[in-house]
C-alpha cells in the first residue's frame, strides 16, 4: 500500500526494528520503540499514513520482523501545543545539539497540571528551546518534585529523548541525591519496597503491596545530633521514592511538609530556624550519570548544594561543634570544582 505522502516529510524519527521486536504487530512494535507515545495515538498515526515501513505504509495489524527501517512523521500532541512558552530563567549545566542538563531550584514545577498550568520548566523549554515542541513534554525524560531541587536531563531530538527513556528503564542512569534524614542512621543500606496511591489519602504515596517495585540505596555521609546527612541513589524513579522510602524506615526527611515529622519535635532553636528557613524537604540532586544518546560515552555532570540547604548543613554541624565545611559524597573521581566532573569512553 503506498502513501501519497512525500519521503520528505518524514524526518522527525527514522528507525530499524530491533530484532527483540519480532513477530509483533507494527502498532506494538512502534509503542516499545516510542514508550512516550500512547499506543492509540501511534496507530491513529499508522492508519494516517505517517508511519512507513521500508518505505511503504502499512496496517496497524502488520507484523515486523526486525531490520525494517520505520519513517514516523511526528505529530505533535494538540494538549502540549496549546502550553504557552514562557520567559522563565534557566540554570543550565551543559548543553549539545542532543540534550541540555538543567540545574533545577526548589519551587519550581516541572510539568503543568492542575494548580499550575504556567510557571513551570515545560513552559520555560518551549521559550528557550523552540524545537523541544515537537517532543512530548517538551523533551523531558524524569522529573524533579517542585521543591526538590538539582540534575535534570531534558532531550532535544526524539531520538535522544527515546535513547535516555530506554537507559532508564534499564536502570542505567545514574541519579544521586544529598538528603538530610530525621535520626541518626547507623550504616548505609537499602530500602527494596514497592511504591505506590496511599491507600486513604490519594494525594500521598506509599510503601503499598501491590505498588510499583522501587529500590533506593543509602549511604551514611555524617552523623549530627537528631539528624543524618546522607546519599541516596535511585534505582528505579517513582513519585516521591526517596521521602516515601526514607520516611517508610522511621527517618523521614528534615522539613519534609508531606511525609516529614512535625516542627514541635525538633528542640534546637537555631535547627528549627534552618528548618524553617528551608522551608521545603531537604533534598538535592546533586549528580547524574548518563550514556550521551548522540556520542555513546559515558558523562557525568555534579550540582553545587543550594544555599538553603547549605545553612541547614551548617547549622547542624554548628549544634555539634564541627567545622563549616562542604559536604563530601566520598566520591574521588567527582572531587572537582567544575560543572562536567568527566567524560569516559
Amino acid at each position: 500500500m503506498q502513501s501519497d505522502i512525500e519521503l520528505d516529510d518524514y524526518n522527525d524519527f527514522a528507525v530499524t526494528v530491533p530484532a527483540d521486536l519480532a513477530g509483533m504487530r507494527l502498532d506494538a512494535a512502534l509503542a516499545k520503540i516510542l514508550p512516550d507515545f500512547s499506543r492509540s495515538r501511534l496507530t491513529n498515526w499508522i492508519k494516517d499514513g505517517r508511519v512507513k515501513v521500508d518505505n511503504d505504509t502499512a496496517l496497524p495489524k502488520t507484523k515486523v520482523w526486525g531490520g525494517e527501517l520505520l519513517l514516523v512523521d511526528i505529530q505533535p500532541d494538540p494538549n502540549e501545543v496549546a502550553f504557552e512558552a514562557e520567559d522563565i530563567a534557566l540554570d543550565v549545566i551543559y548543553q549539545d545539539d542532543t540534550i541540555i542538563i538543567l540545574n533545577k531550584p526548589a519551587g519550581l514545577v516541572v510539568h503543568p497540571g492542575s494548580g499550575n498550568w504556567s510557571g513551570t520548566l515545560l513552559n520555560a523549554l518551549l521559550f528557550h528551546y523552540p524545537e523541544v515542541r515537537q517532543i512530548p513534554r517538551a523533551g523531558i525524560v524524569h522529573r524533579l518534585d517542585k521543591e526538590t531541587s538539582g540534575l535534570m536531563v531534558v532531550a532535544r531530538t526524539l531520538q535522544a529523548q527515546t535513547h535516555l527513556v530506554k537507559q532508564l528503564q534499564d536502570r542505567s542512569v545514574k541519579r544521586h541525591y544529598l538528603a538530610v534524614a530525621h535520626g541518626i542512621i547507623n550504616a548505609d543500606g537499602t530500602v527494596d519496597a514497592p511504591i505506590g496511591r496511599h491507600p486513604k489519602d490519594r494525594v500521598k504515596m506509599a510503601v503499598v503491596r501491590n505498588g510499583k517495585d522501587s529500590i533506593t540505596h543509602y549511604h551514611v555521609i555524617e552523623r549530627f545530633n537528631a539528624y543524618t546527612l546522607i546519599e541516596c541513589r535511585l534505582e528505579t524513579g517513582r513519585t516521591h521514592q526517596i521521602r516515601v522510602h526514607m520516611a517508610h524506615i522511621k527517618h523521614p526527611l528534615a522539613a519534609d511538609p508531606v511525609y516529614g515529622i512535625p516542627a514541635k519535635m525538633d528542640t534546637a532553636s537555631e535547627v528549627q530556624m534552618a528548618l524553617d528557613d528551608l522551608a521545603r524537604q531537604a533534598l538535592h540532586a546533586r549528580k547524574l550519570s548518563l550514556v550521551h544518546p548522540a556520542t555513546g560515552k559515558t558523562m557525568t555532570w555534579k550540582a553545587p548544594v543550594p544555599f538553603d540547604l547549605e545553612q541547614l548543613i551548617g547549622t547542624l554541624r554548628a549544634d555539634v561543634g564541627l567545622s563549616q565545611d562542604e559536604p563530601d559524597d566520598d566520591d574521588e573521581e567527582d572531587d572537582h570544582d567544575c560543572e562536567l566532573i568527566y567524560v569516559r569512553e
